[in-house]
């Protein structure tokens, strides 16, 4: 069953009256008990894509000017903002890429998990105080009658990250969103953390968007993955079918930056230039200045996100024709 449809969201900046475009027509379905992966460079629009979903670009210069978002067969952007509010944080939660940033350094932790509690569920302080108690535990930190008084600087990076699972995971929310939960973790940590989400994940039935750079982490995670580019999903399949036919070569770029114990390369292949600015206009395709496949047409039409097979989707003038 569908928890969450985002249709055709498009989303742009406010720069000097000028409405620049950041996300374009992205569409995708999550169903319960899911994982989506969404993959890209940084300044694709991963997380700006998941801070509309959560209502956070509200009082920003960011704009969502196409589309909706509909949660449990309530379109989000249609509510008024205070039935947002009661969602946020129950029924839906967001894990931020850096915890030392996200959680406030003057504040206990106990006292920042029992904040999203107070907020959403009639508990008295007893209550409050026993759930954090339990959700510290099931995060696996050590300790936990100690570290509920710690602050947030008083623990490691993964023991913050920890942390952050906990607070989303406090109401027992449908959705969770993970914004890149392991770029500042060593690659062990990494492991543990990723495990961590994928256990809990089973325990309680959460769908969960999973937002990376990294298609290794993706695969080990996820049911699906939507790979990004500037703005626009390049490419979209189950997991298994993305990873045995490769049809964007923007996706096999990233996957052949990631090194592997398999292989005795001594030098990766990286996508070479950059991802255009958004005050850069690109006639069609926004990844054929990067592409070693490109022809004339690339530069000329923007090519749809076509159905290849099943149920495999791709940017691509060529996809399926490429030896990638």
């Amino acid at each position: 069953m569908a928890l969450l449809k985002v249709n055709n969201l498009s989303i742009a900046i406010n720069n000097k009256s000028q409405l620049l475009p950041v996300v374009e027509n992205i569409s995708f379905v999550l169903n319960e008990n899911e994982t989506l992966g969404i993959v890209g460079e940084s300044g694709c629009g991963k997380s700006l894509t998941a801070l509309a979903i959560m209502g956070l670009l509200q009082g920003t210069q960011v704009r969502i000017t196409a589309g909706s978002i509909e949660f449990n067969n309530r379109n989000l952007l249609e509510i008024p903002d205070k039935q947002r509010r009661q969602i946020m944080g129950d029924q839906m939660a967001m894990i931020f890429q850096e915890p030392m940033t996200s959680l406030n350094p003057v504040y206990r932790i106990g006292d920042q998990i029992v904040e999203a509690l107070q907020q959403h569920r009639q508990m008295s302080s007893v209550e409050c105080w026993n759930r954090a108690l339990q959700l510290l535990e099931m995060v696996k930190i050590p300790n936990p009658e100690q570290r509920i008084n710690s602050f947030p600087h008083q623990l490691s990076g993964g023991q913050r990250q920890r942390v952050m699972i906990a607070i989303a995971l406090s109401c027992d929310p449908k959705l969770i969103i993970a914004d890149e939960p392991t770029t500042a973790l060593d690659v062990t940590v990494q492991k543990e953390v990723l495990d961590l989400m994928l256990e809990l994940q089973k325990s309680t039935g959460t769908s969960i968007i999973l937002i990376s750079h990294d298609l290794g982490v993706v695969a080990q995670t996820c049911d699906k993955v939507a790979v990004m580019y500037r703005g626009r999903f390049v490419e979209s399949a189950s997991t298994n079918e993305l990873f045995a036919n490769i049809l964007h070569p923007y996706t096999s770029g990233l996957l052949k930056s990631i090194p592997s114990l398999d292989s005795d390369t001594e030098w990766l292949e990286a996508v070479p230039g950059r991802v255009p600015t958004l005050e850069e206009k690109l006639p069609g395709c926004a990844f054929h200045p990067r592409c070693s496949f490109a022809q004339s047409l690339c530069a000329e039409k923007l090519p749809e996100l076509a159905t290849v097979g099943t149920q495999h989707a791709s940017r691509c003038h060529y996809a399926g024709e490429l030896e990638l």
